[in-house]
C-alpha cells in the first residue's frame, strides 16, 4: 500500500521515541505516523528494535523516551490495549485449548468485530473441520491460522504483525495479504516486520526504518 495522503486522519504518532535495554540503545529516537488505513513496512537489521517497537505499542514493554499519541490524544497503555492487536513469534495460544476454545478466550477479553463470531472466523481462516482439536495436535501452519483469526474475530483497529508470513504457504500468505487489505480498506492500519513475501505493497511503500 502506498503512502496516504496528509488528508487522511492520523491514528498514532510517535515523537523521538527511544528504547534503551541494559542502558544500551536499542532503537532511537524514532519519529513516524500510522495513518487510517494504511499498512507500514516496518524495516531494519536483525536487533534494531523491530519487534521491539511492536511489544511496545502493543503494551507488552514500556517506552523509555519520547511520546506516543493515538488519534491526537496522548496514548495510555492501559486504555487503548484493546485498541492494538498484536500477532508475534509466539502466537499466544494455549496448547492444551482447542483452536474455538482460544477465540472464545480472546473474544471474552475484546468483544468482536460486528457481524463476526468464533466460528465463522475460524470457517474464513481455513480451519473448518478443525475447531476442536487441541493446538498442540495442529500443524505449524494451522497453528498460524489459529492466531490469524484474531485478526477477523476482535475489534482491534491497529494490527502489529511480526513475521506474519512464517510458517505459511502461499495460499496462507495470499490470505495475510487479503486480511491486511480488507482491513485497510475499512480504515484499519497496520505495522508489519517481513522478511519477505510482501506482495500486499505497492507502489512506494511506507516504510519506517529502524535505527540505534
Amino acid at each position: 500500500m502506498s503512502a496516504l495522503s496528509d488528508t487522511v486522519p492520523i491514528l498514532l504518532e510517535a515523537r523521538a521515541i527511544s528504547f534503551y535495554r541494559l542502558d544500551e540503545p536499542v532503537f532511537g529516537p524514532l519519529d513516524f505516523r500510522v495513518r487510517e488505513g494504511e499498512v507500514a513496512l516496518v524495516e531494519g537489521d536483525n536487533g534494531s528494535g523491530k519487534t521491539t517497537l511492536l511489544r511496545i505499542l502493543a503494551g507488552l514493554l514500556r517506552l523509555d523516551d519520547g511520546e506516543l499519541s493515538w488519534r491526537g490524544d496522548a496514548w495510555r497503555r492501559v486504555e487503548h490495549l484493546g485498541d492494538t492487536l498484536f500477532l508475534g513469534h509466539h502466537l499466544g495460544l494455549k496448547s492444551d485449548l482447542s483452536a474455538r476454545e482460544n477465540l472464545a478466550v480472546a473474544a471474552g477479553t475484546y468483544g468482536t468485530r460486528s457481524g463476526r463470531d468464533v466460528d465463522g472466523a475460524l470457517v474464513a481462516i481455513g480451519l473448518a473441520g478443525y475447531e476442536d482439536e487441541p493446538v498442540r495436535r495442529l500443524s505449524a501452519g494451522q497453528k498460524k491460522r489459529a492466531a490469524l483469526a484474531r485478526l477477523l474475530l476482535l475489534p482491534a483497529t491497529l494490527w502489529l504483525l511480526d513475521e506474519p508470513y512464517a510458517n505459511l504457504d502461499r495460499t496462507g500468505i495470499e490470505l495475510v495479504n487479503r486480511l491486511l487489505a480488507e482491513h485497510s480498506a475499512e480504515g484499519g492500519a497496520a505495522l508489519v516486520t517481513s522478511h519477505g513475501a510482501v506482495s500486499f505493497l505497492t507502489g512506494e511503500p511506507t516504510r519506517i526504518r529502524m535505527h540505534a
